[in-house]
């Protein structure tokens, strides 16, 4: 990397933000801002505390050497004037911990650290005893006391009331959400710690009101406490269930990772927590257009026996399908006899085969390939048994790994199961213009126009 012109700013702030983080890896956003006299060239340093690694970085170059990190500008953005800034992204890895950094400095000048965290706006308002009891929940949740505790994404609450408002009950300073009412979003969450949100105005009538999970949080839970009335109005029975059941599982791509973004660096428009939306993912654009209740079981980095850049090694998303809570590894998911999806479409092999494998992982080539063929056919073995006979298993692929995902539905067929289907979703006209090189708004909607072609194809029978 190249050296930083001789000179120091007086003065300068940094906004370091974890905008997603899973099991080994995270991703985080770094301002820098120069509060000091004009500079040509900057060196941004800083120290983890905990053992983190830089593994990719973008608006930038870096070098690392134990837990000193110092990133040096691209060619394009080295001058900051005076009150400019310079925004980049990196992903990271992490063992145990990962507390943020506070010892930054610019060209030599300490800075002043991150941002302060905000407090949460607190409220009071208590739900009736029975509100989860009235609330139609889809997902996978523990309900702990009066509250619902989840870490999937996409999880989401439905209800009934009558009356001219309704509260949303939340204690998470970690997602953001959605607050719809009779179809419309009227309002999103940005990490709104305890609270009570409410909604006014309305007309003194029977009303619907959704909550739903944006984003992803594997190391963390949400708490959702039910709806709550506004003064004279009354919380009704929960909505019924549809009859028509999906569950999609996968990694980023399913998850929606960075789907509002119109450009792949997300370190200048709010990282990635505030451009991803799950509810905007192709299984859920899907899923609504076919009026069915879904799961989205995707998290962030992980493959079928190898997750993105051999990371995190010992563990893939096998790990963690199996728990409520991703993060503990006690919480033991029990399907319930209510979830029963006449459809499940699979699609991992993203982060198993993406990047190169590293010096000293355990793979060949040709032994991942191996390796990620048995484990997707033991799989497959799981969700047969967990949702029968009748139950279509639709496994999707990009052209990336499309051989061998083809060829674990070839080998399933052959033995029998004829209600296991592949599906290519890859398409010409996928820009890949989210964050990160992620699928877009856009392209959720091409890929969900041809999911939905595809299943009217198939022999379901709901």
């Amino acid at each position: 990397m190249g050296t930083a012109p001789a000179q120091a700013a007086a003065g300068c702030r940094v906004t370091y933000q974890v905008a997603s983080q899973w099991q080994g890896g995270f991703t985080a956003d770094v301002d820098v801002t120069n509060l000091g006299d004009p500079v040509t060239g900057w060196q941004l340093t800083w120290s983890f505390g905990a053992g983190q690694r830089v593994t990719q970085l973008w608006n930038g170059t870096v070098a690392q050497s134990g837990a000193q990190v110092t990133v040096g500008n691209a060619g394009w953005n080295g001058t900051l004037g005076a009150g400019a800034s310079a925004g980049l992204g990196f992903l990271g890895s992490w063992t145990g911990a990962n507390p943020v950094p506070t010892d930054f400095a610019l060209n030599g000048t300490r800075c002043n650290g991150p941002t302060p965290t905000t407090t949460p706006t607190t409220t009071t308002t208590t739900p009736p005893a029975d509100s989860l009891a009235r609330t139609h929940t889809v997902g996978r949740v523990k309900v702990a006391g009066d509250v619902a505790q989840y870490t999937w994404p996409g999880i989401y609450f439905e209800g009934r009331f009558r009356g001219t408002g309704v509260g949303v009950v939340l204690n998470d300073a970690t997602n953001d959400y959605d607050v719809q009412v009779d179809g419309t979003t009227v309002a999103t969450l940005v990490t709104p710690g305890r609270t009570t949100y409410q909604v006014r105005g309305l007309t003194d009538a029977e009303h619907r009101v959704r909550l739903v999970k944006r984003t992803e949080s594997p190391w963390a839970a949400g708490e959702f406490g039910g709806f709550v009335a506004s003064p004279g109005g009354e919380i009704l029975a929960k909505p019924a269930a549809r009859s028509r059941q999906i569950e999609f599982i996968g990694d980023s791509l399913t998850a929606g990772y960075g789907n509002l973004s119109t450009t792949r660096d997300c370190s200048g428009n709010g990282g990635i927590d505030r451009n991803t939306d799950t509810d905007l993912s192709y299984g859920a654009l899907t899923a609504r257009g076919l009026d069915a209740d879904y799961q989205i079981n995707a998290q962030s980095g992980r493959g079928m026996v190898r997750n993105y850049n051999g990371g995190d090694p010992g563990t893939d998303f096998r790990t963690a399908y199996d728990r409520t809570l991703q993060n503990a590894a006690a919480d033991v998911w029990h399907n319930p006899a209510t979830w029963r999806p006449q459809l499940v479409v699979v699609a991992l092999g993203t982060n198993d085969f993406s990047t190169a494998i590293n010096p000293g992982e355990p793979w060949t080539p040709d032994s991942l390939v191996a390796a990620y063929q048995s484990a997707y056919q033991g799989f497959l073995g799981k969700l047969r048994a967990q949702y029968g006979a009748e139950a279509i298993i639709v496994v999707g692929a990009t052209n990336l790994y499309a051989q061998p995902a083809q060829q674990v539905v070839t080998d399933r067929n052959a033995r029998g199961d004829s209600r296991v289907r592949f599906w290519n979703f890859d398409d010409p006209g996928l820009d890949h213009l989210g964050c990160d090189w992620h699928f877009s708004l856009a392209d959720h909607r091409l890929i969900s126009g041809s999911l939905a072609r595809y299943v009217a194809g198939l022999p379901l029978t709901w």
